[in-house]
């Protein structure tokens, strides 16, 4: 029954820190957790109400609730590992009873001062193995802090470049170019900058997936609200007489079909076309927050 226990506790730990590697490390893949805990909620602002603030706080309560889950569960399964070897596998300081503290709270203190590396060392491993495992606690508890720390400092850069792609569709909207400033290399350079900031949001779909149920404020810094303007400057830039900027039409065309693929792989999972897909990221995105489509 003890190695039962500990069984589970170790297995505990193992599926949490595969979340963790598939989440932080791997990013071309959706870890389980983060993927459900995020869309889960996100689904759950939309049911709450249509509200821009409901969907604002989804983002950043989502990986609290992630983070957080990630560190019950790391610490819950190190103390399933100690507790069936309370008390006979660990030494105790002096004043302390050993028969008295060999109880699963017990356990998730010693596994909770482990994991924040605290030692204080009232209660402290004895046996072989667990002087080697009660470390590995501690180095996986440090892991936990710093890559935590990463994925706040990658996933707000990318809403950065997503808000600012954004602002700048909107801008030149609002701006009208006309058809003759269009022609020229002015507005091939435009078209080309445009491709490039598009690719580079839909690199960080790929690669920060959860950066996807931040919602983007205001209907200007809304990608999902001015993705469209990007098309009408690829179909009007397809139809110039320029060459360079047909070449560079062209190029930002493709750019969008990626973008509107990894949604839609991803995210929405329309199977449509790529308007369909960027009406239903309107949809899930648009002024009045997440919708359910």
């Amino acid at each position: 029954m003890q190695w039962l226990v500990t069984s589970a506790g170790a297995l505990m730990v193992l599926v949490t820190l595969r979340d963790v590697f598939h989440t932080l490390w791997h990013p071309t893949r959706h870890a389980g957790l983060s993927r459900y805990v995020m869309r889960g909620l996100w689904e759950l602002s939309a049911r709450l109400g249509s509200h821009r603030r409901a969907a604002g706080i989804v983002g950043p309560l989502a990986m609290v609730t992630v983070v957080g889950t990630w560190a019950f569960t790391i610490i819950l399964g190190w103390a399933l590992i100690y507790w069936p070897h309370l008390p006979e596998a660990f030494s105790f300081a002096a004043g302390l009873k050993p028969e008295k503290h060999s109880g699963l709270l017990d356990a998730l203190y010693v596994s909770m001062v482990t994991v924040a590396t605290l030692g204080l060392g009232d209660i402290a491993p004895s046996a072989g193995w667990l002087r080697i495992v009660g470390p590995a606690e501690s180095l996986v508890g440090f892991a936990l802090l710093t890559a935590t720390v990463s994925w706040i400092l990658g996933i707000y850069p990318a809403l950065t470049r997503r808000r600012a792609l954004a602002l700048r569709l909107s801008q030149l909207r609002r701006s009208g170019i006309s058809a003759q400033q269009f022609e020229g290399a002015a507005g091939a350079a435009l078209l080309e900058s445009l491709a490039a900031d598009v690719s580079r949001v839909s690199v960080d779909f790929a690669q920060y997936a959860e950066s996807y149920y931040f919602h983007d404020g205001n209907d200007r810094t809304s990608l999902a609200v001015n993705i469209h303007h990007a098309a009408e400057l690829a179909d009007q830039g397809r139809r110039a007489r320029h060459p360079d900027v047909r070449m560079t039409a062209a190029v930002l065309s493709r750019a969008l079909e990626d973008l509107a693929d990894i949604l839609d792989r991803r995210f929405l999972r329309t199977g449509r076309t790529e308007p369909d897909v960027f009406r239903a990221f309107l949809d899930d995105h648009g002024p009045s927050g997440p919708g359910l489509g």
